[in-house]
């Protein structure tokens, strides 16, 4: 019997899944590793401890699930976040930790870009959002303030080509990848040598471009023998996290849209031609040929409410910090929509879409003596989603959008599916493999297998488990409060910009 492993490499956790040929799941695990916030501006990790973490729970998932059943591995299908940023010596060494896709240290380097003469060149042609997040800036940013690391590094590499180049030698990235990078052209697919040359960089510091269904290389003799896979299984390079997550979703050239709410969050739908937005807000990935992921990240997403639960959540135990949020969750039932008029900002890292201001800040608004709590709770859920609309409403001024797919473990919770369905007021639907990137990047594989002839034949799989539909009148009500949060987020961008400084 034959299997399909998927290594999904997350902003805060390895997610490592076995499918059947069938896609069945037959196993998964998860395994964690800290994200490093040493000022308010920046977002490390440690390269090494994530690829020690993915390899320590990928062996005993084959150990325990995989090798005792007898299965083959035919092949394994990565998938990783996107915008991460690594400097690597000659060697492949790391030179210290890579920067994430909340790293906001290059502000400078993305308002002189934006003020350029060829700010619109470069959005027309990379199809990315001129902002902090960009590993193109990332890069001149250590070019500018970090002399000794950027003479040093020999490639500039994401997590997920570090990871592949550990375990078989290749230095690679998939065009969905390479086009969150704010450096490849997505029209010629190659390097964009104005964007290398605003980097400090030339063509041969990256990885070798490659289509998502390329073989990154042979495993290494020793982790063949290590995790007990043959020479012979291949090695996918795979997509990023957001382009599987809407391939697993179903959401494949219609006219639905997908939401996927995890750490962060992202509003996505798929075409054949880029879509063009005159105030350079929505952001483009080539997954394959004439195929194209739109839409608009969010900084936050479940991992604000993390955050929240953490500082003042009540434990029962220590480090329950699942039940510690189901239990919040419990108690923001119990509010009204509207949170008894108290709004909040989700704006702890920044934001990207639709405001890409990576100055802004997280506040409670309308504050009054009768709040509690559970007044509270519901603000922060509420402010979440609120921001999700933003990018849905972004979207909708270029696509016509008449469902949502909602996927990630936050979207999923029954409580916020429903939210979703009204705020959008549209129908919501869930599909029966809730971790869609998993899924998505099981479709990549099989169809690269033969399984499936295309995409878009692997993609009309899916299947829906369970459906929202919006409450009547619901729509309207959070439409009142939105139009305050809205109007927040966009005043508010001169006292961010202020605070920041402070800062």
């Amino acid at each position: 019997m034959k299997c399909i492993i998927t290594i999904e490499l997350g902003t805060n956790a390895v997610r490592i899944f076995a499918f059947d040929l069938n896609g069945i799941a037959i196993g998964s695990m998860k395994g964690y590793y800290p994200t490093f916030h040493t000022q308010p501006d920046y977002s490390e990790q440690d390269p090494e401890q994530i690829f020690i973490t993915m390899l320590y729970v990928f062996k005993n998932l084959l150990n325990e699930k995989i090798h005792p059943k007898k299965y083959k591995v035919a092949s394994v299908c990565f998938s990783s976040s996107m915008h991460s940023t690594l400097a690597v010596d000659k060697h492949g060494i790391p030179l210290g930790n890579a920067y994430t896709w909340a790293d906001n240290r290059a502000k400078k380097e993305a308002i002189e870009i934006k003020e350029s003469s060829i700010a619109d060149a470069m959005y027309n042609c990379t199809g990315t959002p001129l902002h902090p997040m960009s590993p193109m800036l990332k890069i001149a940013w250590m070019k500018n303030n970090d002399q000794q690391k950027f003479q040093q590094a020999g490639k500039f590499l994401s997590i997920k080509s570090y990871v592949v180049h550990q375990l078989t030698g290749e230095y690679m990235i998939d065009y969905s990848l390479a086009c969150a990078s704010g450096m490849l052209n997505i029209n010629t697919i190659a390097w964009e040598q104005e964007a290398l040359h605003f980097a400090g960089i030339t063509a041969d510091k990256l990885p070798q471009l490659v289509p998502v269904f390329a073989t990154a290389g042979t495993l290494k003799k020793a982790y063949q023998n290590s995790l007990g896979l043959s020479a012979d299984t291949k090695i996918l390079i795979g997509s990023s996290d957001g382009c599987l997550a809407t391939l697993g979703a179903g959401i494949w050239n219609s006219d639905k849209a997908t939401i996927t709410i995890e750490d962060s969050s992202a509003v996505r739908v798929v075409g054949n031609k880029m879509l063009h937005d005159e105030k350079k807000r929505i952001f483009n990935y080539l997954i394959t040929e004439n195929c194209f992921v739109s839409g608009g990240p969010s900084n936050s997403g479940g991992g604000t409410f993390e955050w929240f639960a953490k500082q003042f959540g009540d434990f029962a135990t220590a480090y329950d910090l699942e039940s510690c949020m189901n239990s919040l969750l419990q108690e923001a039932t119990k509010v009204p929509i509207g949170s008894g008029g108290l709004l909040f900002l989700p704006y702890l890292l920044g934001e990207r879409a639709p405001i890409w201001n990576p100055d802004a800040r997280g506040m409670f608004f309308g504050i009054n003596i009768k709040h509690e709590r559970q007044h509270f709770i519901r603000a922060v859920i509420e402010g979440i989603l609120y921001e999700i609309y933003s990018i849905g409403k972004m979207l909708a001024e270029h696509r016509h959008i008449s469902a949502l797919s909602v996927n990630g473990s936050f979207a999923t919770i029954p409580f916020c599916a429903q939210m979703i369905a009204d705020m959008f007021n549209k129908p919501v639907h869930i599909t029966k493999n809730s971790n869609s990137v998993s899924f998505g990047a099981f479709l990549l594989a099989a169809t690269e297998m033969g399984i499936f002839k295309s995409l878009d034949e692997a993609a009309a799989q899916i299947e829906i488990a369970d459906s929202y539909t919006p409450g009547e009148n619901h729509h309207h009500t959070y439409m009142k409060y939105y139009g305050i949060f809205e109007s927040l987020s966009n005043k508010l961008g001169d006292e961010f910009a202020r605070i920041a400084e402070l800062q």
